[in-house]
């Protein structure tokens, strides 16, 4: 049996898994003998009261097991050898268009002026100790965009600038924290794992195209 239940609660229930578990088995009246499991949909906080709500959305499995995760799926084959398209840079927008591109069957060549995710550190280090900025490779140039040393927040939920869903499904495979899907304002990743999640993304972008190309200049 599936349940969808939409909950108000104190911060101290919905924020504490022990007692959100209680809470919910006691509103479904869950006998002791029977197993259920627990899916957070959506999870925001009201504070426009002195008492501080969160509004909680969720999905409960009684005696059933929990149905997948994911709405979409996603084939990454080798295109090395298919139709080439050429991508100007390895900010968000040409990962993605390039990981779209390989599902589509086309091999996809990225251009990026600047450094790779993990080399770029050293660039900014000299910018904030020694005022040294390299044209090439900043906080605005190199794989992963100017939003990669950021703190990963995400604030669109608006589906008409496209599948919102399909979006976090990626970022998730590729090495985000599921419960990204159910915070209205998203934190993605804390910057050091948002440099993993990129690296996971040139990772799976190399073991399907024959060359990824970061140039540092066009």
């Amino acid at each position: 049996m599936k349940k969808n239940l939409l909950l108000t609660l104190p911060v101290a229930i919905a924020f504490d898994e022990s007692k959100l578990y209680q809470h919910i088995k006691h509103e479904l009246q869950i006998k002791d003998e029977q197993k259920f499991s627990i899916r957070i949909l959506k999870r925001s906080i009201d504070a426009r009261q002195r008492n501080i709500k969160v509004n909680l959305q969720a999905d409960v499995f009684v005696d059933e097991p929990m149905t997948s995760l994911f709405q979409n799926s996603f084939a990454y084959t080798d295109v090395s050898k298919q139709q080439q398209v050429i991508i100007i840079g390895a900010g968000p927008a040409g990962l993605f268009a390039a990981l779209r591109l390989i599902e589509l069957g086309i091999k996809p060549i990225i251009l990026e002026r600047g450094k790779n995710v993990q080399d770029r550190r050293r660039d900014l280090a000299n910018i904030n100790k020694n005022n040294i900025v390299n044209e090439n490779s900043n906080y605005c140039f190199g794989e992963g965009g100017a939003g990669t040393y950021s703190d990963g927040k995400l604030y669109t939920r608006a589906t008409k600038r496209g599948d919102i869903r399909r979006v976090l499904e990626i970022l998730v495979q590729h090495g985000a924290k599921q419960k990204i899907y159910c915070l209205m304002h998203i934190h993605i990743l804390a910057p050091t794992n948002y440099l993993r999640l990129f690296k996971i993304l040139e990772i799976q972008l190399l073991n399907m195209v024959e060359k990824y190309t970061l140039i540092q200049s066009l």
